[in-house]
């Protein structure tokens, strides 16, 4: 066993350690939290042969500056971004041989938002209520970042290599910047009139500035809405749609709080809030309601 330890030169836009989050623990106020994309943690992790739900590195949108010191493998998946190791392009959904001293440089995404970076065995890093995933303001009184600053370094426990990976193109997830996703009924879903929930389904909403690992916030508003009633601050969980007074849907994310006094009309499915959590501003997306 060698030890492989990536240098974060600059940190990137907001780079982070997730992994399968905190489950369990929301009575205590504490979010579940983990990759904003859980399938692209996976496949990542595949990729050098970890545990689907070992730690990895969550790139977003501008990547970071990593120098190698040691040897091990390493994979990225999920978003595009441009990169280069070493000066050569950096390849996507394989497995990467990398050895003392090599040079990584990510710039911006070209489609999606979020990447994964894996690296083959156990990441050295404190965990706290099982896991070792940022969560800004709870993690702090902890020892625990919300995200790197320029000079971070993580260190792992490399196992023996794996023989090199590589997933097909073909099977690679699409990052479009549109998307229809699927919702389940939520709490207040038969409080709301029928034709403001047929106006709600119908209507294409672009994703607003406004949005990071807590929530994503539309920019449409649903015309002609009207408090269904004030409601006591009620549970909630990643993919609830609460509807604003204005009438304004705001998805919740992985990091979001848990309670909230909004009316639930929906949920989105755990599945498609992967789909989500690659879109950015400006990207259109559809509601569609399914049963269980």
């Amino acid at each position: 066993m060698t030890e492989l330890k990536l240098h974060f030169k600059k940190a990137g836009l907001y780079t982070s350690i997730q992994d399968s989050g905190r489950p369990g623990v929301q009575h205590m106020g504490i979010p579940i939290g983990g990759a904003m994309d859980m399938e692209a943690m996976q496949d990542a992790n595949e990729l050098v042969g970890n545990p689907k739900y070992s730690p990895v590195i969550e790139i977003t949108l501008q990547g970071p500056e990593i120098q190698i010191e040691g040897e091990g493998q390493i994979a990225f998946a999920g978003a595009y971004f441009k990169g280069e190791i070493n000066g050569r392009s950096l390849p996507f959904y394989q497995t990467i041989n990398v050895k003392n001293g090599d040079k990584i440089n990510i710039s911006g995404a070209i489609y999606g938002s979020r990447s994964y970076l894996a690296a083959r065995g156990l990441m050295e890093e404190k965990e706290w209520l099982g896991s070792s995933s940022a969560v800004s303001h709870y993690l702090e009184p902890y020892g625990l970042e919300s995200h790197f600053a320029d000079g971070r370094i993580v260190s792992f426990n490399s196992d023996l290599p794996v023989a090199k990976r590589k997933k097909v193109r073909s099977k690679h997830p699409i990052h479009s910047e549109c998307a229809i996703l699927r919702t389940v009924t939520g709490p207040e879903f038969g409080q709301f009139p029928i034709e403001f929930i047929q106006t709600f389904y119908d209507t294409v909403f672009t994703v607003s500035g406004d949005c990071n690992r807590m929530g994503y916030r539309l920019n449409e508003k649903v015309q002609d809405y009207s408090n269904i009633k004030e409601m006591t601050s009620s549970g909630i969980i990643p993919g609830t749609i609460q509807i604003s007074n204005d009438g304004s849907p705001i998805v919740l994310m992985r990091d979001a709080q848990t309670t909230g006094g909004y009316p639930r009309i929906a949920n989105v499915i755990s599945e498609d809030i992967d789909l989500l959590a690659q879109m950015r501003q400006g990207h259109e997306l559809k509601f569609m309601l399914i049963g269980l």
